[in-house]
């Protein structure tokens, strides 16, 4: 699973710590698998506690503590929507809803076509510009109103093509 080229990218991140330290390394490592994967698997959870010399559990808990990771195979655009209470005092929960009635998913669902994969999200850091989302855990979309989120999404749309 693990590619030479992703193990090369795990060295480097390894040499920046210290050499009793280089578990310290395992969210880098996760990325990469990520990046290179689309998600995190459990062979590769269990591949990067081999090459880090950590218990196969702790890098799990690892995955499964931040939404970042994904363990299984999503759409093309992930979008995490805010519901944390600030974002819901302002509309976090109708974008929440709207996105799920326009793409015809629930949230933690992904469309029949690959594209889209829905999830909500705990606080991303932009309560003064709620609702917020993240797409594919780095753009950040604020005030997203009805209109914004049909233009946020015929433009995904428009390049998912």
């Amino acid at each position: 699973m693990i590619s030479d080229a992703m193990r090369t990218r795990f060295d480097r991140e390894v040499a920046k710590y210290p050499a009793d330290q280089k578990q310290s390394a395992v969210m880098a490592c996760l990325a990469i698998v990520q990046q290179e994967q689309g998600f995190v698997s459990k062979e590769s959870e269990n591949e990067v506690a081999a090459y880090l010399g950590m218990p196969p559990i702790a890098v799990h808990e690892v995955t499964t503590f931040y939404n970042m990771y994904n363990q299984r195979k999503l759409g093309k655009f992930k979008i995490n929507v805010c519901t944390n209470l600030p974002c819901q005092l302002r509309d976090g929960q109708n974008a929440l809803h709207y996105l799920e009635k326009k793409l015809g998913i629930h949230m933690g669902e992904t469309t029949p076509d690959g594209l889209f994969t829905l999830q909500q999200s705990e606080c991303l850091g932009a309560c003064a510009d709620s609702p917020v989302l993240l797409v594919n855990d780095r753009t950040m979309c604020s005030f997203m109103s009805e209109d914004k989120l049909d233009q946020m999404i015929d433009g995904l749309k428009g390049a998912g093509a």
